[in-house]
């Protein structure tokens, strides 16, 4: 189908963008791998679309006082190619090659990925696994919001209209640390039945810490806490993580859809959960 008419705009700073995005009617527009699609289909009808592609210097990559920072319009390609990413923050990099395919990859925006909140969408389970922070701008604000507090349903974040995801802020890895996500890809579309990413650090050869995310599974990507205080201070044998596992989906209401039941989402979120902690274990070692 084609989209309904609109205005175009394509602003050149942070600033000119937020003035736009001021009317309601407007709608940012990032890598356009999924605004365009839902136009298409008219489940999307903005008035004037607002083009941030323009905005170099929503395309940085750097490291800053302990932390890594990534541009909203920074594309999957360049996160999993990044030497820097690589190096300081690998679990981010291995997420994003698993992300669609090539063209998906070379358009599509960690920013836009986030701000849409897709339930089956693989960036989350890692961001929370990192404790991700994300900085968000308003027409004369600016505030940083814990991943938790951003996402709130399918499809639903906690912006304001006329806010904009500027940067998303991770924690430089230790060399203690051992990450993996792994994921039920859907084969058509490359999106996560369920996805699930570890971060684990070893200390006296016990876990000393332990995060896990988990994507696909519910309306919304979340933090297995429940898993990782099972985890915590264990010497992660294979009982001890599947004990763990076997409380990921515990409180969460599954998807269900052509692809999946929810007994079924359930079961893999469990099976991926171990294969998740025992790979990121593995590296840790």
């Amino acid at each position: 189908m084609i989209p309904q008419n609109f205005d175009y705009a394509a602003p050149s700073t942070i600033e000119e963008a937020l003035e736009l995005l001021a009317d309601p009617e407007a709608k940012a527009l990032a890598g356009g791998m999924s605004l365009i699609p839902l136009m298409k289909l008219r489940l999307a009808a903005p008035g004037r679309l607002v083009d941030l592609r323009r905005i170099a210097g929503l395309r940085e990559i750097r490291e800053d006082d302990g932390a890594l920072r990534i541009g909203a319009l920074v594309t999957h390609s360049k996160i999993e190619s990044s030497p820097l990413v690589r190096s300081r923050c690998p679990l981010l990099a291995e997420t994003a090659s698993h992300i669609g395919d090539l063209q998906v990859r070379n358009a599509g925006t960690i920013g836009g990925s986030i701000a849409h909140n897709d339930p089956a969408a693989d960036y989350p389970a890692a961001l929370f696994a990192l404790e991700a922070q994300v900085k968000v701008a308003g027409n004369g604000t600016e505030r940083t919001v814990p991943l938790e507090e951003l996402l709130v349903d399918a499809m639903v974040t906690a912006l304001e209209p006329g806010e904009l995801i500027t940067e998303v802020i991770l924690p430089v890895e230790a060399a203690s640390t051992g990450t993996s996500y792994q994921k039920m890809r859907q084969p058509a579309s490359g999106f996560a039945i369920v996805g699930v990413a570890a971060r684990v650090e070893k200390a006296n050869g016990k876990i000393g810490s332990v995060r896990v995310g988990v994507t696909g599974l519910g309306p919304s990507g979340f933090r297995a806490r429940r898993v990782e205080e099972l985890l915590q201070g264990t010497a992660g044998s294979d009982g001890e993580i599947r004990e763990a596992a076997a409380v990921v989906a515990e409180g969460v209401e599954a998807n269900a859809d052509l692809h999946a039941s929810a007994d079924y989402r359930r079961h893999l979120a469990q099976v991926f959960t171990v294969r998740a902690i025992r790979a990121a274990l593995a590296r840790a070692s």
